[in-house]
Order: structure tokens, then C-alpha cells, then sequence
């Protein structure tokens, strides 16, 4: 198992506020069966999905709002149920339901934090 050097950052946790750009709120859309907890709720990895609901974005009067975020998550060397954990420093992007890149989520991790050396 490879190992990511000197990363660091918040353990994402089911109890985690993650939102899009544009203040619309980005939840879990799958259930986790992680038995990896976190003050006893799973930690997220990289095989959940999320949705947003509430986004108000727009171009030109037309609502585009964002409906996803697709996480990308590094080599922490970290693994819940054989996926990746995310952190809140993980990559991720936020989209339309046409696949239109709307910008990175913006993430208020859980209190814990877990570093990789």
C-alpha cells in the first residue's frame, strides 16, 4: 500500500457540512456501510455519491444549478470498507445535470483530524 507524503486534513465524517458554490446543501445520496466510525457515524470514502439540493445558481436568468459533486480522492493510504476516506482537503467538483463544472464544494469537516506521513 502506497502512502501520500506530509497530506493532512479533516476526516470526513457523516456528520460533515458540505455545500456547493453557490450556498445549495451536498449530501450523502448512497447509505454507508462503513464500520469505521466517527463519534458513531461512518466516515465517508470515495465511493459515495453526493447530490445537492438548494442551489440557486443561474446564467443569464436561466437556473443552472448544481446537482452533484463527483470527489476525487488522493493516495492517502487510508481505506474504509476497501475505499478511499475522503478529507476536507480531497479534491472534488461541483455540476450541473448536464455535466457543467460549477466550482469546488466547500467543506466544514467534523472536529477530528487524521494525518498520513
Amino acid at each position: 500500500m502506497s502512502r501520500a507524503t506530509g497530506a493532512s486534513g479533516g476526516l470526513l465524517g457523516a456528520g460533515a457540512v458540505i455545500s456547493c458554490p453557490h450556498g445549495g446543501r451536498a449530501a450523502t445520496a448512497t447509505a454507508s456501510d462503513s464500520t469505521v466510525l466517527m463519534d458513531g457515524r461512518p466516515v465517508v470514502t470515495a465511493a459515495h455519491a453526493y447530490v445537492v439540493t438548494g442551489c440557486p445558481h443561474t446564467v443569464d436568468g436561466v437556473p443552472e444549478p448544481c446537482v452533484s459533486v463527483r470527489w476525487t480522492s488522493g493516495d492517502t493510504g487510508v481505506t474504509a470498507g476497501g475505499s478511499p476516506v475522503l478529507l476536507d482537503i480531497s479534491a472534488a467538483e461541483c455540476f450541473t445535470a448536464a455535466f457543467v463544472p460549477q466550482g469546488p464544494p466547500v467543506v466544514q469537516a467534523d472536529r477530528r483530524k487524521v494525518t498520513v506521513r
